[in-house]
């Protein structure tokens, strides 16, 4: 038959609860035991009885070794919580600033824009004034200087295209010169010819064969 489910709770009974308490001590060892062996873990268990009495085991040669890892451990993860705990609140200090700051910030945009100036003093509509002011300067100054880029890029651009033109001016102006240097050549060589033709004499007869008698 299977074992039914024990309830969780105190044993009434002296003599119960001692068998439960030796029985459960025995086995919790066993356990933590076997654990240190099969898993290679390092295992200290620490158990006081009702009356007080200490039972211990020890995966190490000393259970204090074990102990003081302990307390080491602890101390440094309640370090590490505290070092956490106070980042948190650094980031939600940070946060509310930031947040303040964009809500400043987006009345200041408002009032610049001509809204929601009904509550404004008149020191406050004169620093808007005055922010306003050194805006447009500040515009105009910047547009003075694209301006004045876009010029000087033209500028350029004309210069190039002046000198793009001369050279082209000074091509086509050698270009008639050099064709009539070509044609005096042509010329002058052709004439050359036509009175080496006239001077040459050949032997060269054309007719029939004369007959000589013999």
């Amino acid at each position: 038959m299977a074992r039914g489910k024990i309830q969780l709770k105190r044993i009434e009974n002296a003599t119960s609860r001692q068998v439960t308490f030796s029985k459960r001590k025995n086995g919790l060892l066993k356990k933590a035991y076997e654990l240190s062996i099969l898993c290679d873990a390092e295992v200290a268990v620490i158990i006081f009885s009702q009356k007080g009495t200490l039972f211990k085991f020890a995966s190490t040669d000393q259970i204090q070794k074990t102990i003081d890892r302990y307390r080491k451990n602890a101390r440094q993860l309640h370090t590490d919580r505290i070092d956490m705990e106070q980042s948190k609140e650094q980031l939600r200090q940070e946060s509310a600033n930031m947040a303040k700051k964009i809500e400043i910030i987006e009345i200041l945009q408002r009032k610049l824009l001509g809204q929601d100036l009904d509550s404004c003093s008149p020191e406050e509509l004169h620093d808007i004034g005055n922010q306003l002011e050194i805006s447009l300067s500040k515009i105009r100054a910047r547009k003075t200087q694209l301006f004045k880029e876009q010029i000087e890029q033209l500028q350029a651009k004309e210069r190039l295209l002046l000198m793009e033109n001369a050279m082209l001016t000074k091509q086509c102006d050698a270009q008639p010169l050099q064709q009539s240097t070509q044609s005096n050549q042509v010329v002058s060589y052709l004439s050359s010819c036509s009175k080496s033709s006239e001077i040459v004499e050949t032997d060269l007869y054309i007719g029939l064969p004369q007959m000589r008698c013999l």
